[in-house]
């Protein structure tokens, strides 16, 4: 397309109307209307997949909002039922004023209360929910089992609609009903006696406290997971429980954390079958830590073999966010003549119609990257990973300083809707960000660490990096590779860190090697 001079009193009232949405998913109207459906989304909706991990600000929130606010009736054409685990905005304190109770927990509880609380937002949300009411009404008789099963459980009928906070009470209600005992652990670590509260002898297990064996379910919610199968069966539907957001219910790189998360991994095989899936969203790190512990992680088979590959955004499908996500604005689409049908089919008119808002570089001919390269390569971490989020923020900051400055020059025309000292503004500010809310709020156990790089240099040599960091060197700057942080390459033999452009102006770094 032909670039042309534009007024910049027209760009005023072009820009000012310009959403591109949120980079948070539970704030982003435009979530549904401007989605890119990439293999994650296409694995997950044919039920291929049911782990799903990413990075922070991926997509994974993205995705798990369009299968549970976007798509259930949808869905529901094909019987599948959606139930989506309670906590959406974030920051939900109600798991969190259960601290105390979640502390007193082994792993195998947490086995326990993941299976009940799982069948629990069924009952809530699919049994007792008005939207499924006419496809279960000829399987009275397996509803009526299917209470009497909770009955036999001691988990009350309860008809009035329940609260998260309301769940997560009577689960863990339960969990304490299903283990009034006391246990002995002989002092070699041989094994342990356990006594209910009648006194009666359980018999002795001749197991490590760590051991990674995995254990039956317990019978209470074998008994109430069948039945809740047979009222699917009788029902001709499935049931896909879906759990986002774990990195906000329990504190961040507990002990707590870790091993409420393995039980949950470990109660995902109950949960296995034709009419049960559980599908979980789960931060990459967070993973990496649950299956880096030092018992290892053993049962992680069953979990892998229906793993998504980590959620990963090439060039294109960035270029197709970006383009759906501006001329879904009509004004900005009518006034540069945009047609929707050919925007949707075709890769290259897509990048047409990018360069009609864009320049062609950021920075001076002659061997500079095109635009797309530069935004694409300016969001990717150490490991190459570039988010939708870091994008979004990028480019609102850039829309924001653009219209700043067509507002104190109005008289005056411009080649592009969004040039070049827009861009580069955008990038400062988003490293700016990402220091504040992803380096030292994510990773404070970090921080004494990454500090010590704030002022320096963009490259460092092994040699350089052992004087920074110490004698443990190794395995900080191992984790500051697994952050993002550092990209590190060899060159002869030698390692070389060096910080991608993403948190170079955050962390006030000039170009240069130590």
């Amino acid at each position: 397309m032909e670039n042309i001079a534009y007024k910049n009193s027209e760009l005023v009232d072009i820009l000012r109307p310009l959403d591109l949405g949120e980079s948070v998913a539970e704030a982003d109207t435009l979530l549904e209307v401007a989605r890119v459906e990439t293999s994650a989304f296409t694995d997950l909706l044919q039920d291929r997949v049911d782990l799903i991990p990413g990075t922070k600000g991926s997509g994974k929130s993205a995705l798990f909002r369009i299968f549970v606010d976007f798509l259930p009736d949808n869905l529901l054409k094909y019987r599948k039922v959606v139930i989506a685990h309670g906590v959406h905005s974030p920051g939900d304190p109600v798991f969190h004023a259960f601290k105390d109770d979640f502390a007193k927990l082994n792993e195998q509880q947490f086995v326990s209360f993941w299976c009940i609380y799982l069948v629990s937002l069924a009952h809530e949300q699919f049994i007792k929910g008005e939207r499924y009411s006419d496809f279960i009404k000829d399987a009275g008789q397996e509803v009526e089992s299917f209470r009497v099963a909770c009955v036999n459980a001691k988990i009350p009928e309860i008809r009035a609609k329940k609260t998260l906070k309301d769940i997560l009470q009577w689960t863990l209600h339960v969990l304490s009903n299903w283990s009034p005992k006391l246990t002995y652990k002989s002092p070699d670590n041989s094994g342990e006696l356990e006594f209910d509260l009648f006194g009666q002898k359980t018999p002795l297990k001749f197991e490590p406290e760590d051991s990674d064996k995995e254990r039956a379910l317990p019978q209470y919610v074998n008994d109430i997971k069948e039945s809740l199968e047979d009222i699917l069966k009788k029902s001709k539907l499935s049931l896909w429980l879906m759990i986002d957001r774990l990195d906000e219910i329990f504190p961040r790189r507990s002990e707590l954390e870790k091993t409420a998360l393995r039980g949950l991994l470990r109660a995902m095989r109950f949960f296995s079958s034709e009419t049960i899936r559980v599908k979980i969203f789960l931060r990459d790190d967070m993973l990496d830590q649950v299956v880096r512990s030092e018992n290892g992680f053993t049962a992680l088979t069953h979990i892998t073999v229906r793993q998504a590959d980590t959620l990963r955004w090439t060039e294109d499908q960035i270029l197709s966010m970006v383009v759906k996500r501006i001329f879904v604005n009509k004004e900005i689409a009518e006034y540069l003549k945009i047609n929707y049908e050919r925007l949707e089919a075709s890769a290259e008119y897509r990048k047409e119609a990018f360069y009609e808002i864009f320049p062609p570089t950021v920075n001076r001919p002659p061997n500079q990257s095109p635009t797309l390269r530069w935004i694409y390569n300016r969001c990717a971490d150490g490991r190459n990973v570039v988010t939708p989020r870091d994008v979004i923020d990028l480019l609102n900051r850039a829309k924001q300083k653009q219209q700043d400055d067509f507002m104190a020059n109005a008289v005056g025309k411009s080649e592009w809707i969004i040039g070049p000292m827009a861009l580069q503004y955008g990038l400062q500010e988003l490293s700016k960000k990402k220091r504040l809310t992803y380096l030292q709020a994510e990773f404070p156990h970090l921080w004494e660490h990454i500090e010590k790089f704030v002022g320096g240099k963009t490259g460092y040599s092994e040699s350089a990096m052992q004087n920074i960091l110490g004698k443990d060197w190794k395995r900080v700057s191992d984790d500051l590779v697994s952050i993002g942080l550092f990209r590190k390459t060899t060159i002869r033999g030698k390692a070389v860190f060096g910080v991608p452009f993403l948190y170079r102006q955050g962390l006030e770094m000039t170009q240069g090697k130590k």
